[in-house]
This record gives C-alpha cells, structure tokens and sequence, in this order.
C-alpha cells in the first residue's frame, strides 16, 4: 500500500507524500483523549485519498476486417528505348552505296540513323505487356520480307509497310504449376544475337543472323525443367511472317539452359513456309539449332552457334549448314574487343533442269569476318569501331560503277568480296 500512494502522489505536481513515521500538525482545538487499548503503539496517520491519475487514451486500430478489401495496386510501367547511328566507309566504293547483304549497317558514305526504339511495359500481378515501336531504316529491312496479304472492301490489305513500326508486342501471363504462357509478335529465339545493337557484342549481324527468320506471330508456352533448363513449346504463322502466308502453321520446341557463366540453347523449329500456290508444293521445312556461351574468365567470354535444315519439296531437296563463333576480351572496365567468324552453306533443289527457289542467298555461300572495337564513355552510351570483311562464292555485293538504277532496272551485283569500316553510336535509357 505504501508504494502505491507514493506513486500516486508522485505523479500529481505540488503534493506532498505523507510519510508513515511524520509526525502530524498541530491543531488548533486538542482533540479529545483516546480511548484506552491494548497496545501502547499510536496508530499511523492515514494519508488522504486522492483520485487516481488517468493517462490520456492512446487510440488502438482494431484489427482488419476481412470483409475490407485492400486499395486495388495500379500497374508498374517502365519505358525504355535506344538510338543507333552510324557512318560508313565501303572500300568498294559502289556507286549506289549500298552494302548488299548485311542486314541493318546497309549504307555507305551517308550518316544513317538505323534505328529509334520505345519500349514501354506494363505489369500488373502476374500479367506483363509490352510493346516495342521503332523508326528508321532497320525497320524497312526487317520487314522486308514480311508477306503482301491482299484486302477488298471491308477487310484491309498487309504488307510490311503496315507492320514495320511495330518490332515486338505481346502478353505474358504466369499460371499456377511455373507455367508461363505467352502471346503475340515475338523477336526470334534462333541464335544469340538479337535486333538491338546494345545487346550484341558487335555492330553488324552476322550471316547467320540475317538470314534466319527475325519474327513471329503466335504463341507459347515455358516451363522449368529442372536443373537450370526450361522447356518452350510454341506455335507461329511461320517464318518472318505476321500475317500467315499459307493458311498452315509452324511450330517450335526449344530447351533452354542458363547459369551463372553459361547459357545454352536447343531448338528445332518445323512447318510449311513456302507461299501458296509455289512450285515447292507444300514442303515441310526442319530448322535445327544451338547455341552455347561460356565466360571463360570475367574477361574472356566465347559464344558459338550451329544451325542446320532440310526442305523435302516438290522439286528436290533443300538444305542449308551454317556457323558462328564469337570471341570478347574485356581490356578495362570501358572497352572491348569482339571477334566474329560466321558461315553459311546453301543447297537449292534442282529437278530436270527446275531449280527451287533460294531460301536464303543468291549465292551457294556467304561467309564474313568481324572485328570490333567497343567504347563506353559513359553509362548507356556504346561507341563502336569495325571493320568487317564479306567473301561471297559468286557475285553478291557491288563496286565500282554498279550498273541499274534500282528502280526500273534492278542493280546488278558485281563483286564476290566487300570491304567496310563503320563508326556507330549506339545510347540507351
């Protein structure tokens, strides 16, 4: 009890704690003489009794009620992009300056802006959207093959003109059991180089590259296989194609591997490319194709790749055998250099004196070799130097005076062999 007061009286400023020993005022009027007891001790003073010391409430939340859903979360959106830019020097020197065969670096003696990408992506729970737009003279090329769909009335016509701003657009949704199901225009899974310069290791493509399809349309499905692998099965209109060319679809199943140096990549791809109505007939076309790369050290990284195919058709056999191998050596924390060597065989089907359309080349062989130099002077900006030689078995390129104007009269190749040097700047956000 005495402890209890104390505190009380403690906590109340100005009052004095009676102490149980204290000996009590004097009062005025002597009180009255005690009864007699028992005991010879004088009983304590008893304090007075004060209200207890209520603190403030502190207001407590009441738990949350189930029945109260949570504020819904918008989704993320993050934008990205990259320019590419660059001038070329063709030691041919061909009076239509054009660099044949290369893919994107196609213009010589000219500063060219190859391409402008926006890249925008929305996620939201386990959906994810993203859409890449793009300008310049890469998308022409990409699309260069695109199919030329006829419309009428009521229903537009397609071409690549209609398609070429678009480079990738799809839907990505992640399911119960790891499933992640995919849908709309994708880059091509073949090889490891991609369209953005940013993310290769040299300026210009390889043969390789450029000559296996760099788009589809359609949709997939990937799944962890265990083991650092995940297996990818899809379906497409085909080759290079938005809008099918033939009414038939193809299909793809890849596995992929990745760890913390290496990644590895196998895949077969198969279905009807060739137009309806071709001489070909409806040929069923088998791609094969795999890829490793490997760091070696932090500063030495290799990469290969190997793709084959055959095409049954109506005229005979096609085939094709191409090969990339890739070197990087990182000099310091800013700089690079690259190597590449790349090969790519073709076989045309002849019949009695039919030949099959080329898949690919207007030559049996292409082959190149690649040499850049790569420099970032600040972060998200690459300036590139290479030089790249080009080695056809018939003529392929051009030089000199070409003759043709390109318009009414297609130029004329007339070179097996083309040399280029080419300064790009390449930046990223």
């Amino acid at each position: 009890m005495r402890t209890t007061l104390t505190l009380v009286f403690a906590l109340v400023p100005g009052l004095a704690l009676a102490q149980p020993d204290a000996t009590p005022p004097p009062a005025s009027t002597p009180p009255p003489p005690a009864a007699p007891t028992t005991s010879t001790a004088e009983p304590a003073p008893v304090a007075p009794v004060m209200p207890p010391v209520i603190a403030p409430a502190v207001p407590i939340e009441p738990p949350p009620s189930a029945a109260v859903e949570a504020a819904p979360v918008g989704p993320t959106i993050t934008v990205g992009g990259y320019l590419e830019a660059y001038y070329q020097a063709h030691f041919q020197n061909p009076s239509n300056r054009l660099t044949n065969l290369r893919g994107f670096d196609s213009r010589s003696r000219t500063f060219t802006l190859s391409n402008v990408a926006l890249d925008v992506k929305a996620e939201t729970g386990p959906v994810t959207a993203r859409v890449i737009l793009q300008f310049g003279h890469t998308p022409s090329t990409y699309y260069l093959v695109e199919p030329t769909s006829p419309g009428s009335g009521s229903v537009n016509a397609s071409s690549g003109e209609l398609w070429k701003y678009l480079q990738q657009a799809t839907v990505t949704a992640k399911a119960p059991g790891e499933l992640t199901f995919e849908a709309g225009l994708f880059p091509s899974p073949i090889g490891p180089e991609v369209l953005a310069i940013k993310d290769n290791w040299n300026w210009s493509r390889s043969n390789v590259f450029f000559g296996l399809p760099a788009y589809h349309t359609g949709a997939r499905v990937s799944r962890p296989l265990g083991g650092n692998w995940t297996g990818t099965l899809a379906v497409y209109n085909g080759w290079n194609t938005v809008v099918d060319n033939n009414g038939y679809p193809s299909a793809a199943l890849s596995a992929g591997y990745a760890s913390t140096k290496t990644t590895a990549q196998v895949l077969y791809f198969g279905g009807i490319e060739r137009p309806t109505g071709a001489p070909e007939g409806k040929a069923w076309r088998h791609l094969f194709d795999a890829l490793v790369q490997h760091a070696i050290t932090d500063d030495i990284s290799v990469m290969g790749q190997v793709d084959a195919g055959i095409e049954p058709n109506d005229i005979g056999t096609s085939s094709w055998l191409a090969a990339a191998l890739y070197g990087k050596l990182t000099l310091s924390p800013t700089l690079y250099a690259a190597v590449r060597g790349d090969y790519f065989y073709e076989k045309v089907a002849e019949d009695a004196g039919t030949t099959a359309s080329a898949i690919f080349w207007p030559t049996e062989w292409v082959a190149s070799g690649t040499l850049t130099l790569a420099y970032q002077p600040v972060d998200k900006v690459s300036v590139r130097v290479e030089y790249r030689h080009d080695q056809a078995a018939a003529d392929a390129f051009f030089g000199g005076a070409v003759a043709g104007d390109g318009a009414m009269t297609p130029f004329v190749l007339d070179r097996d062999t083309q040399d280029t040097a080419t300064l790009g700047v390449t930046a990223w956000f």
